[in-house]
């Protein structure tokens, strides 16, 4: 069993940044797929960026890419979401979840999720 706490939304005006972080419980932390995911109002729930176990191998979804850095702490059993020049089609809540092992984009593979934390992009 891992649970999941987000933190580190908040509002910030165009171009700025912020940095999400999502600490899990649990001792195989460094076994465990990381994946940010956000939704924005009466939309679906879209990938963003995952990275492996040993965060050897990174993934990011087209819209983020270049501006977003997925990073993890394996000894504090953190992982993070740098997100620089943000835009207000980036205003979502931002999930993070877990699988064992898998790369992967899909929602239905990961197994843990946060409960989420609100970015607020004022234009």
């Amino acid at each position: 069993q891992v649970q999941l706490v987000e933190s580190g939304g908040g509002l910030v005006q165009a171009g700025g940044s912020l940095r999400l972080s999502c600490a899990a419980s649990g001792r195989t932390f460094s076994k465990y797929t990381m994946g940010w995911f956000r939704q924005a109002p009466g939309k679906e729930r879209d990938f963003v960026a995952s990275i492996s176990g040993s965060a050897g191998t990174t993934d990011y979804a087209d819209s983020v890419k270049g501006r977003f850095t997925i990073s993890r702490d394996n000894v504090k059993n953190t992982v993070y979401l740098q997100m620089n020049s943000l835009k207000p089609e980036d205003t979502a809540v931002y999930y993070c979840a877990a699988n064992w092992a898998t790369m992967s984009r899909q929602i239905t593979v990961y197994d843990y999720w946060g409960q989420g934390t609100q970015v607020t992009v004022s234009s």
